[in-house]
């Protein structure tokens, strides 16, 4: 099960898990959007700044602005998941952008027959047979979130963001999301935020669970698939632009997260059942994770 919307500005994106074949587990990412997962079957740990929370079915898993976050599968699941602009809904905006929730959980909240009717109009509403022309479309959207917001936040209970790791980690992260492509180190990282870089790498492999060279390795080879379903550019071109100082780092970067070579996902093209909106496969602490979404890759096609 799959559906997805996407207007100019990105403001709105679901997905479903394409019957099992597309699990939650990704790497830990932040975004200006509030995401949502509701837990229809099946089990997953997720993960927001420091807080890790079970979740099975029936379960919420809400993450607000700059908020990183992250998920573990235990068992496959089926889900719903969307990704908000805060600016979809500003009746919410300032909620959304000075507070965190104390628990990124609301447990059985999908069980509720209300909640449960507007995720699901939602994401029938924004699938491949309404694509389309209606003129009424971006508000039913917009009615159907602030309807969900309305029955959620009561829910839950809100806090001023944490301080000390969580904060410094949405620094970084944030910081490597727009500036991957350029020469990065823990050098630069530690001149333009400073803070130690032995700190960061600290940061890096006991909160993330990554080393620093992989992640950003990862966030240039997940634009490079993006590139790469383009054909007015030439994958030398493409590795150039990501970041890559030679085609050969390129394509053994490429190979050892995507396990193909930038020439085989390009032939490939929307046969593939990942797309290029996904997070590279990748290892976290010796467990090999699947792919999810990073609003900053929507794709550019209805998979």
């Amino acid at each position: 099960m799959a559906a997805v919307y996407e207007n100019q500005s990105t403001d709105f994106y679901c997905r479903g898990d394409k019957n099992f074949r597309s699990q939650l587990h990704c790497s830990p990412h932040i975004h200006y959007h509030i995401e949502i997962v509701q837990i229809l079957e099946g089990e997953t740990v997720g993960f927001a700044d420091t807080e890790e929370v079970y979740l099975e079915a029936g379960d919420i898993f809400i993450a607000f602005p700059d908020q990183v976050h992250y998920f573990l599968t235990q068992k496959p699941e089926r889900y719903r998941l969307f990704i908000v602009s805060p600016d979809l809904t500003p009746e919410f905006r300032t909620i959304f952008t000075n507070q965190v929730p104390r628990s990124a959980c609301i447990k059985g909240a999908g069980l509720d027959p209300e909640i449960d009717a507007l995720t699901k109009t939602l994401f029938t509403f924004t699938g491949h047979h309404h694509t389309g022309g209606d003129p009424y479309r971006d508000a039913v959207i917009r009615g159907c979130l602030l309807a969900l917001f309305g029955k959620l936040l009561p829910l839950m209970s809100l806090a001023a963001p944490r301080v000390g790791d969580s904060r410094a980690v949405r620094e970084i992260v944030g910081y490597c999301s727009e500036h991957f492509a350029e020469e990065l180190s823990l050098e630069v990282l530690e001149d333009e935020l400073h803070l130690s870089k032995y700190y960061i790498s600290h940061l890096f492999s006991g909160k993330l669970g990554i080393r620093f060279n992989d992640y950003i390795n990862s966030l240039r080879i997940s634009h490079a698939c993006r590139l790469l379903r383009r054909e007015d550019m030439q994958i030398t071109e493409i590795a150039e632009t990501v970041g890559f100082s030679t085609l050969r780092t390129f394509n053994r970067a490429f190979v050892k997260f995507r396990g193909i070579t930038p020439s085989e996902f390009r032939r490939e093209g929307s046969a593939r059942s990942d797309g290029a909106s996904l997070l590279p496969i990748y290892y976290i602490k010796g467990k090999q994770q699947c792919p999810n979404t990073m609003l900053s890759q929507l794709p550019t096609s209805k998979n």
